[in-house]
């Protein structure tokens, strides 16, 4: 590396300082790294000292670290971050759906061709794709090293602040006076004003220095700690014990086992409940026309968490033992050991069994010979009934749909079965076929002697369930804590400096800020009230 003598003080200061970090004396040649020229004012910005990424451009560690301090940069991926997060939001996301339907089915029929080409880019998992993850990578790699590439040389030149200051560096400062023939006392005077005013005083040699606000030239770095703890925070939501987002089907009676859990927890739905505003309030009367009938006012599920006691034994039921009973919800979760129980979805009137009845073709008043249930969850293969009648179960369709001429099944949940039954008559070995199903009743041969019809069914409530846990909230609310600290600390401080240097002919006044220019102003015009001491006149001003 590099070294620039001052020729001033003799200070030995890094390649591509712009000002000596002892003196302040321009370094001419390299003027032109900050947009400065001879003769104009300084550009304080960063102090005039060495950046590393405006200093080395040889290797492939330079090249690197230049491309990720620059923040043009870091500014381009986070509008190319911010626009893939609306595209994200077009259509839901993939989490968001039903769970028993086809991705690519649901896109398709649901947004048409436009969700064909959305679930094929794969954006219906944008913020868990690589390279979702990848851009939130590169935004901290960009912020970390833009700030690292700024905040060392500036500590630095910070630290090394010294009340005497060379001649050029106090005359290309954007408020500068000076004057002649000034007392001692007038100068004493100032500075116990400054000082009055909470300026720190330092003096050498009869120069002195009044600063006060340096902390908050570290409100953007501040904002930066806090922006790379949202973002580790962000990240984290990716290891599954840091987060979970996960979803259960539980039906009225029936107990499932809580996902992500490693079957630990168990819930039970003891009853849904869901009511619907009045039709009869005209407060209501437009949500009821638009939604084309009720319009729920509530729906909760009354539910029981249970955990498995002792280790499970494959093939048989835990010992389950109660841990908490509560109603859940929307936006009123059931909360047990970190997780919690989001009431999310609803199916109405799902089929739970269904009895079937044996009666003759011929036999108008279809009178049963025999009949039978059927549990839609948990079918048997094969009834035998009492007065000698055998059924089989050949096909099994829990919601029926046509495809193509072909019989198939939507989904695996019950909500509109039908059954192809091989019906076995006593004594006989040759089955009679029959299609059965709600509101359909078909002979295939068209010369079966008994036919199967429905003759009863049940049904009851299924609550969909949003589990979530989320260790990471505390983590992205600390950094958002952090991030807003430093911008009350870059707003509402500033750092101002004021130096008072002893010349031959009289007393040179300089300041500088980095921002609220008129407020420096202002605190300078009351230290030198009632001395001979000259304003500070704005030198860009003159010089526009």
């Amino acid at each position: 590396m590099k070294r620039i003598t001052c020729e001033s003080c003799g200070h030995v200061n890094p390649e591509g300082t712009v000002l000596c970090e002892a003196c302040g004396k321009p370094i001419e040649k390299n003027q032109h790294i900050d947009g400065n020229k001879p003769g104009k004012l300084l550009n304080m910005r960063y102090e005039g000292s060495a950046r590393r990424s405006q200093t080395y451009n040889k290797s492939v560690i330079d090249k690197i670290w230049n491309f990720f301090s620059s923040v043009k940069v870091g500014v381009t991926l986070i509008v190319i971050t911010l626009i893939a997060s609306a595209v994200g939001t077009i259509f839901p996301q993939e989490m968001y759906i039903p769970p028993n339907v086809d991705p690519a089915q649901h896109y398709a029929d649901q947004y048409g061709i436009l969700g064909k080409i959305y679930y094929q880019l794969g954006l219906h998992n944008l913020y868990s794709s690589w390279w979702y993850m990848i851009l939130i990578a590169l935004i901290g790699t960009s912020i970390i090293i833009a700030s690292i590439d700024r905040y060392v040389p500036l500590h630095r030149a910070l630290k090394m602040q010294k009340p005497k200051r060379h001649k050029a560096f106090l005359q290309k400062q954007r408020l500068f006076s000076e004057t002649e023939n000034i007392s001692n006392q007038d100068v004493k005077h100032v500075k116990d004003r400054l000082k009055k005013q909470r300026y720190k005083i330092k003096e050498e040699d009869g120069h002195i220095l009044a600063e006060k606000g340096r902390f908050s030239r570290w409100g953007p770095y501040v904002n930066h700690i806090g922006l790379i703890v949202f973002l580790i925070g962000a990240l984290m939501r990716f290891i599954p014990f840091m987060y979970i987002d996960d979803y259960v089907w539980v039906r009225e009676g029936e107990t499932a086992v809580v996902p992500e859990t490693d079957q630990q927890y168990y819930v039970e739905n003891k009853e849904f409940i869901m009511e619907t505003y009045d039709e009869n309030d005209e407060r209501y009367q437009e949500a009821i026309q638009k939604q084309g009938g009720a319009v729920p006012s509530n729906y909760q599920t009354d539910a029981v968490i249970y955990k498995a006691s002792g280790e499970a034994v494959t093939g048989e039921d835990p010992e389950l033992e109660k841990v908490k009973e509560g109603s859940i919800q929307v936006n009123k979760p059931l909360k047990f050991d970190g997780f919690a129980l989001y009431q999310s979805s609803y199916q109405l009137d799902e089929f739970k069994s269904m009895t079937f009845k044996i009666h003759e073709t011929d036999d108008e008043a279809e009178e049963a010979l025999a009949s039978f249930t059927v549990n839609l969850m948990d079918p048997e293969y094969e009834y035998e009934l009492d007065n000698g009648f055998r059924v089989v179960i050949d096909q099994y369709f829990p919601e029926y749909f046509m495809d193509d001429g072909t019989p198939a099944s939507q989904s695996k949940y019950p909500r509109n079965p039908a059954f192809v039954f091989f019906v076995y008559p006593p004594g006989e070995d040759t089955p009679e076929v029959s299609f059965a199903g709600i509101g359909r009743n078909v002979d295939a041969s068209g010369e079966n002697d008994y036919k199967v019809g429905l003759q009863n069914f049940e049904v009851r409530d299924v609550t969909g369930l949003t589990l979530k846990r989320d260790y990471t909230l505390p983590i992205i609310a600390l950094g958002g804590l952090i991030f807003m600290i430093g911008v009350i600390q870059g707003m509402y401080w500033q750092h101002r400096r004021v130096w008072i240097h002893p010349s031959d002919s009289g007393v040179m006044l300089a300041a500088h800020t980095n921002k609220n220019w008129y407020g420096i102003k202002r605190e300078i015009e009351k230290a030198i009230e009632g001395t001979e001491l000259n304003m500070v006149e704005d030198q860009l001003e003159i010089k526009q």
